[in-house]
């Protein structure tokens, strides 16, 4: 019969305890590891950082409100010029698919542009919904002049602004025209002359409905 080889069993049996040293060390590592979830955030919020970054603000800024005005209108090009009927179908379309009612959008569109595809106002809101281009930017919008995507980012944020406000209609339109963090700010409408007559003149179309 063989005799066992002690030197290589001894050899075998310490390279076994280092690795089992090596187990319990890693271990005892991933034990410590404390693994925070990711923060799931909204549009909206993510729009308000957005914001604060380039403006240097811990919130939206009185600059921000801005309201189309027709008698100091700016029309980019004849190519903007496009009937009602054609950019009507996009309001229903994007009503459905992000829960919007569609008299509301269509009272804010009245309300921002006039009803004017190509409503540019002084300090750069373009289109039917009045798209800040930063704005436009994190929603997704190549061409806010482009009708169907003008209205689909705009109704996008309604959507987002209703989710952060409950369904809240006033406080969802307050934070349309002034920003979401002003509406926080003062726990409601904002103590603005713009944003508050902002706000009546949509509920009063809507009222109307």
């Amino acid at each position: 019969m063989m005799k066992p080889n002690m030197i290589n069993m001894s050899m075998v049996l310490g390279r076994i305890e280092e690795i089992e040293r090596k187990g319990r060390s890693f271990n005892n590592f991933n034990t410590n590891i404390e693994v925070t979830p990711a923060k799931k955030s909204r549009f909206v919020d993510l729009l308000e950082e957005e914001e604060n970054r380039i403006k240097g603000s811990v919130s939206f800024p009185s600059l921000e409100i801005d309201s189309y005005d027709p008698s100091n209108a700016k029309i980019p090009g004849a190519k903007r010029k496009v009937s009602k009927s054609e950019w009507e179908k996009y309001i229903t379309r994007y009503a459905k698919e992000y829960g919007v009612d569609e008299d509301l959008i269509r009272a804010v569109i009245k309300v921002e542009s006039a009803n004017n595809p190509g409503a540019l106002s002084s300090k750069g809101a373009m289109g039917l919904m009045q798209l800040m281009p930063n704005t436009a930017k994190m929603l997704g919008v190549k061409d806010a002049w482009d009708p169907e995507q003008n209205i689909r980012g705009g109704v996008k944020y309604l959507s987002q602004l209703s989710d952060k406000f409950d369904g809240d209609i006033v406080k969802m339109l307050a934070g349309y025209n002034a920003g979401p963090s002003k509406v926080d700010q003062f726990s409601g409408v904002p103590p603005y002359a713009e944003t508050e007559n902002y706000v009546k003149k949509v509920m009063a179309l809507l009222s109307d409905k």
